[in-house]
């Protein structure tokens, strides 16, 4: 474990702080920074003010973080960090892009030409039937099926890909550890 990778998944643990005033510390500082920058800098840092500056100085839950590592190391689970090259580029231009990934498997979350399948959980007869067909159609394409790993469609959807020899990616959120 690296304090690089301590710092970044700390980063996302703060109180107060979202991915919206992650990206602003991040464009001030080093992630390792932001944890033993002065109260008064970090208040002058916009959108962040004295009491998120305060939620920063009061962070101490590194042992949090330490766990959450471990489990990634565990089960080879692969951090992105939002300034990461391999980040997606695409998410860069929303305004609240996540600060950290996790991902396992080698798809290429850059790949010119991704859809993403997301539908209800208790899909049709007729559902399965559209979503075979429209991944079927799109495999000579080389596209890379993504959904949310729910069951029904989103299931339907990463089969689908696989039964196709396409890349699949599943997007989650993820309830720290």
């Amino acid at each position: 474990m690296t304090a690089d990778i301590l710092y970044r998944v700390a980063l996302t643990l703060i109180p107060n702080i979202g991915p919206v005033q992650a990206k602003l510390l991040l464009q001030c500082c080093a992630p390792e920074e932001i944890f033993h920058a002065k109260k008064r800098f970090l208040e002058k840092i916009e959108g962040i003010g004295p009491v998120k500056a305060q939620s920063i100085r009061d962070f101490n839950n590194f042992s949090r973080a330490e766990k959450e590592i471990r489990f990634m190391e565990k089960y080879r689970i692969t951090p992105l960090f939002l300034t990461d090259k391999n980040y997606p580029r695409r998410l860069l231009n929303c305004y609240d892009s996540p600060t950290l990934l996790y991902y396992k498997g080698t798809a290429d979350l850059n790949a010119s030409r991704i859809i993403n399948i997301i539908g209800t959980r208790n899909n049709t007869d007729y559902a399965r039937q559209v979503i075979e067909k429209l991944v079927k159609d799109l495999a000579p394409n080389k596209v890379t099926i993504m959904s949310g790993l729910a069951f029904g469609v989103d299931a339907l959807a990463h089969k689908a890909a696989l039964k196709n020899g396409l890349p699949t990616v599943g997007e989650t959120a993820r309830e720290a550890v």
